[in-house]
C-alpha cells in the first residue's frame, strides 16, 4: 500500500478523484446482484480505465503508455 500524506491536498485531491470516478464508472454505474459480483467486475474496469480510457492529463493517451518497463519485457 502507498499511503498519502496527512493534509496534503495535492495528494488528497487525486485520491478523492479516483475514488470519485471508480464510483462513477464501476461500483455505482449498474446494479450487482451481490458483492462478489461488484468484485468480479472490478478487474475488467481497472482494465479498461488503464488501457483504454484516453486521459486527458496525458493528451488523451491511456495511463498504460507511460509504462515503459512491464514485467517480461526488458531482461
Amino acid at each position: 500500500h502507498k499511503r498519502t500524506r496527512p493534509r496534503r491536498p495535492q495528494t488528497n485531491g487525486k485520491i478523492e478523484r479516483l475514488h470519485r470516478t471508480m464510483g462513477d464508472g464501476w461500483a455505482y454505474k449498474k446494479l450487482y446482484n451481490s458483492e462478489a459480483a461488484r468484485r468480479a467486475a472490478l478487474a475488467g474496469w481497472l482494465h479498461q480505465y488503464n488501457h483504454h480510457r484516453p486521459h486527458s492529463a496525458l493528451g488523451g493517451l491511456p495511463p498504460i503508455t507511460r509504462l515503459d518497463n512491464l514485467a517480461g519485457h526488458h531482461s
